[in-house]
């Protein structure tokens, strides 16, 4: 698949999530007023996870043979998850202590920031294509980039 139509798809799973965040963020701020950055962590959470599906079906179905759905998670959450969390989070408190944006808006800004960096991540880490060694076991993908790194990302640890 192309990488524009990928992109395509990639921000069509993003705008359902960002109304999944937001609805979420909604909701748990509601109940937990003024504890803004909790229920920002908490959104995104669950937005991870719910992106991560759509993610693994649509957007990357293609590559849903290459590696293992535990491999992809864990390699989704410490590329997109970080991002979105660190860039969430910091955005949110500039955005409202600083800058007094409403919460939802500042939300929104900060989610659509972190979208190239977690489109790039997910292309090239998070569901990359991998060529299995010989005689290799199903989870080879996660100890490989341990020490080998990915498509120009630098290795994890050195052997």
């Amino acid at each position: 698949m192309n990488a524009f139509v990928r992109w395509c798809k990639f921000n069509a799973v993003g705008a359902l999530g960002m109304v999944f965040q937001l609805a979420v963020l909604a909701v748990v701020n509601r109940l937990a007023p003024g504890r803004y950055l909790a229920a920002t962590a908490v959104a995104i959470e669950l937005t991870l996870l719910h992106n991560f599906i759509w993610h693994l079906r649509y957007t990357w179905r293609d590559r849903i043979k290459a590696g293992t759905v535990l491999g992809k998670l864990v390699r989704f959450h410490l590329s997109n998850g970080l991002v979105s969390m660190v860039g969430n989070l910091g955005l949110m408190r500039l955005l409202v202590q600083v800058a007094r944006v409403p919460v939802l808006q500042a939300n929104g800004v900060a989610i659509l920031v972190c979208s190239m960096v977690n489109f790039w991540l997910g292309q090239n880490w998070a569901f990359a294509t991998y060529t299995q060694p010989s005689g290799a076991s199903e989870m080879w993908d996660i100890r490989d980039h341990a020490t080998t790194g990915v498509r120009g990302l630098p290795p994890l640890r050195q052997k």
